[in-house]
């Protein structure tokens, strides 16, 4: 979050207050901005003890990049910290900016769509605001978003104004992505250690969170850490079952996750040495991706399902930047499947602000990528489960199979199929036909709608099969009841459809 002086409403940029963490340890401008911890070190293992690390060189090819996708609009001065979501046959993205139509005056969460990270993106709206009062109360920035069944996380950094010294992570949630409301009573659900008193007090901030065998993995800033950098550079782990972080968390240290009695327990391990970074789940390695900022781009650095070593080289996504890598998602914060070959390659694409404009502060969102190649994953037929997941093919009956959660559903219609599919394949894989199929949706299945719930549909084996857009329902004829959270609950559960 970068914290702005402003003298009103709709007004003019002036010079800055409170920095981003990454602006505010530089203490320099124009082209020397950018901090040491950003570009030292590549990929290196930051804080605690280092995690081994295996001497896996990954090939990657198909190098890419565009003009701008994303500019704001209106009087959105500035633009970065973007959160990218592939879902549903559309590129969903929110980002931090400033709009002078939404109250009250301070940083805004931005939301746009587009057909692909290639853009454009539409016209941006404002869809979280500061809330007065709260700890968030002027600033609400670097959003990280999450689809979890029929309901989206928001989670955030806030701040309750300009001199606000110590940003802390909140979280909201939604049944549609776009209009929110705020968990945990309104309150943060994270703020500084305060282990360790630096010059950089910016606090605890830039979350990105991923959803993983029913884990939530809490990835963000605090320059209070006691295993952050000098200059507060670090970015720290914890997990819990609970989206809010309200119980059951544990904190990665030097010996893995332990149980932490909040998300306030001492940051003793740092998994890279830098700011504003994204983690994303990649099955086809079968680990972790951390896209941040050094001077070569943005590099990804890996590491294995428990954070204890490094199981890959870094690769480096090349070109211009300023703040915030945003990497390409699926709702669940894991990694796109490639449409070439999803066994094989596995996309790694970011969206980043590329430029410091008039106002300053970072803005013109890009889009870059490329692809790590001969991968091999669907050697192994149980991960071969998990790297096809949400692919959707011709089944032998004329009509479409979709594999979820590890089981075949038998799709009527190839719209619907293609609308809950990451991808649509024209051939079947092998793997498709080791499999029973677990359930089928008929055309005009029953469909049910439920507070904090969202949309489901009911398919013939009597579960309830969470979707994430009334669009589906509509497309497969089938009519929506209003039901209660409670009998939506009574269902016996089926995996959430879309991906």
């Amino acid at each position: 979050m970068r914290l702005f002086r402003r003298g009103g409403r709709r007004v003019t940029v002036v010079p800055v207050i409170v920095l981003s963490a990454v602006a505010l340890v530089a203490g320099c401008s124009g082209e020397t901005a950018q901090p040491l911890a950003e570009g030292g070190r590549q990929g290196a293992i930051g804080g605690g003890k280092p995690g081994r690390a295996a001497d896996v060189e990954l090939a990657t090819d198909g190098s890419r990049s565009t003009g701008v996708v994303a500019a704001g609009g209106a009087d959105a001065v500035y633009n970065y910290g973007p959160a990218v979501m592939a879902e549903g046959g559309r590129v969903r993205m929110w980002w931090c900016s400033q709009l002078g139509s939404a109250a009250p005056a301070g940083d805004d969460i931005l939301y746009a769509e587009a057909a692909t990270a290639d853009g454009p993106f539409a016209e941006p709206r404002a869809v979280l605001s500061g809330n007065p009062g709260a700890f968030d109360g002027v600033h609400t920035c670097d959003p990280s978003v999450l689809r979890v069944g029929g309901t989206y996380y928001l989670y955030y950094t806030g701040a309750a104004g300009d001199h606000a010294f110590g940003n802390a992570i909140g979280l909201a949630t939604s049944t549609d992505g776009v209009t929110w409301t705020r968990a945990n009573g309104g309150g943060a659900i994270l703020g500084p250690a305060r282990d360790v008193h630096r010059d950089n007090v910016y606090g605890a901030g830039q979350p990105s969170v991923v959803f993983l065998d029913g884990w939530y993995y809490l990835m963000f800033t605090d320059t209070t850490g006691r295993a952050a950098g000098w200059n507060g550079a670090g970015q720290f782990v914890i997990r819990s079952q609970d989206p809010a972080f309200t119980k059951g968390v544990e904190a990665l240290g030097e010996r893995g996750f332990e149980h932490a009695s909040g998300t306030n327990a001492p940051r003793t391990r740092s998994v890279v040495d830098g700011f504003s970074a994204d983690l994303m789940w990649v099955e086809a390695l079968d680990a972790f991706a951390i896209a941040h900022e050094t001077f070569e781009g943005t590099t990804v650095t890996f590491f294995d399902r428990d954070f204890k070593m490094s199981p890959f080289r870094p690769v480096v996504i090349q070109g211009p930047w300023q703040e915030g890598p945003g990497l390409v998602r699926r709702a669940d914060g894991h990694a796109p499947l490639s449409s070439e070959n999803p066994c094989d390659r596995v996309p790694l694409d970011v969206v980043r602000a590329t430029v410091i404009g008039g106002a300053k502060a970072p803005t013109d969102l890009k889009h870059f990528g490329i692809d790590v190649k001969g991968v091999g994953a669907c050697a192994d037929p149980k991960r071969a489960m998990t790297v096809l997941d949400g692919l959707a093919a011709p089944s032998p009956a004329r009509t479409m199979d979709l594999l979820v959660g590890g089981k075949l559903v038998r799709v009527d219609r190839r719209s619907v199929a293609g609308a809950l599919a990451t991808r649509v394949l024209d051939r079947r894989p092998p793997e498709f036909d080791k499999l029973p199929v677990a359930a089928r949706l008929t055309a005009s299945a029953k469909a049910v709608r439920a507070p904090e719930r969202g949309i489901g549909l009911v398919l013939d084996d009597g579960k309830l099969w969470p979707v994430g857009s009334a669009d589906v329902t509509g497309m497969n004829d089938s009519s929506v009841e209003e039901i209660t959270t409670a009998q939506w609950d009574a269902y016996p559960a089926g995996s959430a459809l879309a991906r």
